[in-house]
């Protein structure tokens, strides 16, 4: 535990309730996290489930891993998709804000009758869950989850640091976003201390396919600025990903790209269904992303949000810049 956590009392005793509750329970232990998973979400998930394993646990983690993130776990670590709950299954819920529970890797948590151990920094948490860790100041649950590995008291590896490494390194862009606090630097120390790889991830994470770059084009010539240049944006739909041999998690990288734009205070990238459209929102600070993707239906980070509408393409652009115009007046950026 850092000398900053120590001094957070409410904090340091839902640690250690959380890594209590997971090294007492004697059955079978489910990690999950959200739908379309991140590094911060497969950062989590894999260096717990390392870590309970090396206490002896019986934990198995559940995900769709994505093709950028595919370098990290080894051979058979990581299920699909979780067909049935086991018998005295305890749920470890990584980065997930309680409202999209019920989409978590595709099992229903709400209709789970075991208790839920949620680690999670989203402020909109609603804290329902038999523990709840939750805590929106830090950068990325990977770093709660660094606490709780600390607390379980499992013997430090680069296996297990490793994944908790990549969590806090994408979520805080590299280390180049504003939440990356003296917390943030402390704690990627200690992890590259306990053996994390920071230069073979960063290797790993700038490596694209051919796709990436022929996708890239379709994202620049469907990118859009406002009347004002303060929002960019632009979308992608399934004709576009038939003529690149692209997939969806293809796209989520690019929101991070059309960010760059100079005088852009919010960045904004649409993947058209067609029946639906889901939203990703980068915010340079000044704009509220949460605030945006909240009244949207959605949740997130004041930096980095994203909400899903079951709208068409227009109709959930109206929507969008309804809600986007609200928040630029509230912080004066319009009037």
């Amino acid at each position: 535990m850092t000398a900053q956590n120590a001094a957070e009392p409410r904090y340091a005793s839902l640690v250690q309730e959380a890594a209590d509750t997971l090294r007492l329970h004697s059955g079978p232990i489910v990690i999950l996290a959200h739908v379309d998973p991140d590094g911060d979400a497969l950062g989590s998930c894999l260096g717990l489930q390392r870590a309970l394993r090396a206490a002896g646990k019986d934990a198995q983690m559940y995900m769709e891993v994505p093709r950028y993130l595919k370098f990290l776990p080894q051979e058979g670590e990581v299920l699909p998709a979780l067909d049935a709950w086991p018998e005295g299954a305890l749920a470890a819920v990584l980065d997930v804000d309680n409202t999209d529970t019920a989409r978590v890797a595709g099992a229903d948590i709400t209709a789970f009758g075991g208790e839920v151990v949620n680690i999670d920094h989203h402020g909109t948490n609603r804290r329902e869950a038999a523990v709840s860790l939750v805590d929106p100041s830090q950068a990325a649950a990977a770093m709660m989850v660094k606490d709780v590995v600390d607390a379980l008291g499992v013997p430090w590896s680069s296996e297990i640091a490793t994944p908790l490494l990549l969590g806090t390194n994408t979520d805080t862009g590299s280390f180049r976003f504003a939440n990356t606090t003296p917390r943030v630097l402390r704690t990627a120390a200690d992890l590259v201390e306990h053996g994390a790889q920071l230069g073979w991830l960063n290797d790993q994470l700038a490596r694209n396919p051919q796709r990436y770059y022929d996708l890239l084009r379709e994202v620049l010539d469907q990118m859009t600025f406002s009347r004002d240049g303060l929002i960019v944006r632009s979308r992608i739909d399934e004709a576009a990903l038939k003529r690149t041999h692209a997939a969806w998690e293809d796209v989520e990288s690019y929101v991070n790209t059309i960010r760059n734009a100079d005088g852009a205070e919010l960045a904004v990238m649409f993947k058209d269904y067609g029946d639906r459209v889901k939203l990703s929102l980068r915010s340079r600070g000044t704009v509220s992303a949460q605030n945006i993707a909240v009244s949207l239906g959605g949740g997130g980070h004041v930096a980095a949000a994203g909400a899903t509408m079951d709208l068409d393409y227009r109709d959930a652009l109206s929507l969008f810049e309804t809600a986007a115009d609200t928040e630029l007046r509230r912080v004066g950026l319009r009037k």
